[in-house]
């Protein structure tokens, strides 16, 4: 299941940024693509209705908001388990602030990268490195992977 995680991502490789969107080719935030994600492994079903949110929600207030929902809705992952591709890695931007960032681990090893997507970029495999690797807060896989 992993893997079909990971082909699903790299499906969405492409589509354009906007802001609260979740439609594959169309547009998609960083929430949209997991949510997407989500609805390819259930069978077109969302987990909730996802809130309206402004673009810089996670600037304001302390309310941990995605990291909440991915409790509510996905499986976390050790700090101690190794990397596995298909996990949902949950950004913290900055040091103190709320996690308000998801992507899906498409590798690991060296070259290890994950599908996001990024304002001005739209969905794009990056390059996991020390920088992105030292903001991830958190890791989840999704309720059907092992």
């Amino acid at each position: 299941m992993a893997r079909d995680v990971v082909a699903i991502a790299r499906g969405w490789i492409g589509t354009p940024y906007h802001h609260q969107a979740s439609v594959k080719g169309a547009g998609s935030d960083c929430l949209g693509l997991i949510r997407g994600i989500w609805r390819d492994l259930n069978g077109g079903c969302e987990p909730e209705d996802a809130p309206p949110y402004t673009a810089d929600w996670g600037e304001i207030g302390g309310q941990e908001v995605l990291m909440q929902g991915a409790l509510r809705h996905l499986r976390p992952v050790p700090a101690t388990a190794p990397d596995m591709p298909g996990e949902v890695l949950l950004f913290r931007m900055r040091q103190g602030a709320i996690a308000k960032h998801l992507g899906i681990l498409a590798r690991t090893g060296p070259a290890a990268s994950f599908v996001h997507a990024y304002e001005r970029h739209g969905v794009i495999e990056s390059p996991l490195s020390g920088p992105w690797r030292a903001r991830i807060a958190a890791r989840f896989r999704f309720p059907e992977t092992n």
